[in-house]
């Protein structure tokens, strides 16, 4: 499956508004009867288009009230070097979000921590020691203006992205 038709998008669509949809609420959403509705999920799911399903969970509810983004900057930028970077990132879980980037920063990092306390010591104990670090710059996140986790697909279909095609 490479290309997405105007189905597959009404099916990702909803069920990144509520993945817990039977399949007879996501048939009505996209104009489809049961059966072809729960095999396009299953293509896209076997496709890697859906990648998993998961739960939004309030971070400041669970005790994950300070985000910080951090920039990094590297010292050297051979493939070993950023691979045990990417690796030590990867493994870190306060770092939820990694970033390689153009401009001033290599990398962009979204750090949660319960507190400023916290972010220190992740600081000195994660960040600082991270292969190849030479510079970190912290911003502290005042307030989550948006912080969307759906993908704008309405958009990329208006916009004629590449790859969308009548199914018949």
């Amino acid at each position: 499956m490479n290309q997405l038709d105007r189905h597959d998008v009404l099916l990702l669509s909803e069920l990144q508004r509520d993945s817990r949809q039977t399949v007879q609420q996501l048939a009505a959403a996209a104009g489809l009867s049961a059966t072809p509705t729960w095999k396009r999920v299953k293509e896209l799911e076997s496709a890697g288009i859906i990648r998993g399903y998961t739960a939004l969970v309030d971070r400041e509810k669970v005790g994950l009230a300070l985000a910080v983004l951090a920039e990094v900057n590297l010292t050297r930028h051979k493939e070993d070097d950023v691979l045990r970077f990417e690796e030590a990132v990867a493994a870190s879980p306060q770092i939820v979000s990694c970033y390689a980037t153009t401009g001033q920063a290599d990398y962009v990092l979204k750090v949660l921590v319960p507190d400023i306390k916290s972010y220190e010591a992740f600081l000195h104990e994660t960040a600082f020691k991270l292969p190849g670090v030479t510079h970190v710059r912290s911003s502290v996140v005042l307030k989550d203006v948006k912080a969307e986790t759906r993908l704008p697909l309405e958009a990329a279909e208006a916009g004629g992205v590449r790859g969308l095609r009548s199914r018949r």
